[in-house]
């Protein structure tokens, strides 16, 4: 009777162990990459602090983060290499983020960007690399927040992406290795850094549209805050497995964030 009370315990503790890991892998991966601010007036702050983590955005759910393979900003027409200035963090729940901090000092719009490390994801079988940019404009002169970094995959924003009313609508084009990448799904999230909004149901947490012949998806922002848009392909190559036994599919994401506020 006694071993009997144990196998039903240890089953039922499987069973609660398996949904809870269903659900939690069902997030929405989402590379971040924010600045403390997104716009920058002669009079204000000259030192942008950036943050680089990988997580759930929503539900405020990290992953660990290896040192990226790339880190830097694009400022009117010339990229400069950040990676040196890169120091980690951890977590309470031991999860490596990093930071960075970058003076500006030139006016014009500066796109910083990041390639991760691949992250393995156990749940699906698969590697991500989510191509990540955000875009800080300096002194009043708004040029360049539309160049492209030539990132593997991208969003190139066609809606301005910066001053921004929540309410307003966001556009952006997906290219793929330099090719408009139509029908892809595009998901989006929410900051929930506060976790003061609160999902009715999961499909409330990570929305999605889909891109158009051209590439072109849309998406209207209903609150202020910061948003990510991270439009999702498979690579047509694979890598092995961390245990060497299988190859697995790699998961391209073009990710961009911006911020929406309200008026007074």
């Amino acid at each position: 009777m006694k071993d009997h009370k144990m196998w039903r315990s240890f089953v039922f503790a499987s069973v609660l162990c398996s949904i809870f890991f269903m659900a939690t892998s069902s997030w929405a991966h989402f590379q971040v990459i924010l600045p403390d601010q997104n716009i920058v007036t002669q009079n204000g702050v000259k030192d942008i602090n950036i943050s680089l983590l990988f997580t759930h955005p929503f539900e405020q759910h990290l992953m660990d983060m290896e040192k990226p393979v790339q880190f830097g900003v694009l400022a009117r027409g010339e990229k400069t290499d950040l990676l040196s200035t890169l120091t980690s963090e951890k977590s309470k729940d031991n999860m490596r983020t990093w930071k960075a901090t970058y003076q500006i000092k030139r006016p014009g719009d500066h796109v910083f960007y990041v390639e991760p490390a691949p992250y393995w994801e156990p749940a699906e079988d698969t590697y991500i690399i989510h191509y990540t940019k955000t875009v800080v404009n300096a002194f009043g002169m708004e040029e360049g927040w539309d160049e492209t970094v030539g990132l593997r995959a991208e969003i190139i924003p066609l809606t301005r992406p910066y001053g921004l009313w929540a309410g307003n609508v966001f556009q952006g084009k997906v290219v793929v290795d330099g090719k408009p990448a139509a029908d892809l799904d595009v998901e989006v999230e929410f900051y929930n850094d506060s976790q003061d909004v609160k999902a009715p149901a999961d499909p409330f947490i990570t929305q999605v549209v889909r891109t158009d012949g051209q590439g072109v998806f849309t998406y209207a922002m209903p609150w202020s805050g910061w948003w990510g848009f991270a439009a999702l392909a498979e690579a047509p190559e694979t890598k092995k497995s961390p245990d060497g036994t299988k190859d697995a599919a790699i998961e391209l994401g073009a990710v961009l964030w911006v911020k929406t506020v309200n008026r007074n």
